[in-house]
């Protein structure tokens, strides 16, 4: 398992190669987001943010057959089109590894503390939670035992 929270970019394709070494990974799901349409800073708490992303981690390992899997989530000043966060899961099977991409995804926007400030042609202002990214990771509560998918 690799947990980042850095300034510099990451390699995506080559992070994915990474946890398909195993030769029980039948399946790699990735995500990957880029900033839109306007520059924005992001700020964390070291040490802090690693362990709250950990334990994202370790809840879809819970939940789902998870082999391997890689977060990393950049912070600092970015310009539109560069990539900003990256989520591998390596599991036996694509449910498996979809599931808990998704999940981990879900809860990264929700629970990592994480602060973002856009740079609008109007002035800087700091972006605020949205209520889908809450309904998001949400629905993930509703689920008490862990999904299982062939």
């Amino acid at each position: 398992m690799k947990i980042a929270v850095q300034r510099q970019d990451f390699d995506a394709g080559a992070e994915m190669r990474a946890v398909a070494r195993d030769p029980k990974v039948g399946a790699v799901a990735s995500f990957v987001g880029v900033v839109r349409e306007v520059p924005m800073a992001l700020e964390h708490y070291a040490g802090m943010t690693e362990r709250e992303i950990g334990k994202i981690v370790e809840q879809a390992k819970s939940r789902w057959r998870v082999l391997d899997c890689t977060v990393i989530h950049r912070y600092g000043e970015l310009k539109p089109t560069e990539q900003i966060v990256l989520v591998v899961v390596a599991s036996a099977h694509r449910g498996d590894a979809f599931a808990a991409c998704e999940f981990i995804m879900d809860y990264l926007k929700t629970r990592a503390p994480f602060w973002k400030k856009e740079q609008t042609p109007g002035g800087a202002r700091w972006v605020e939670a949205r209520a889908s990214d809450d309904m998001a990771a949400e629905r993930w509560s509703e689920f008490t035992e862990p999904r299982r998918f062939g």
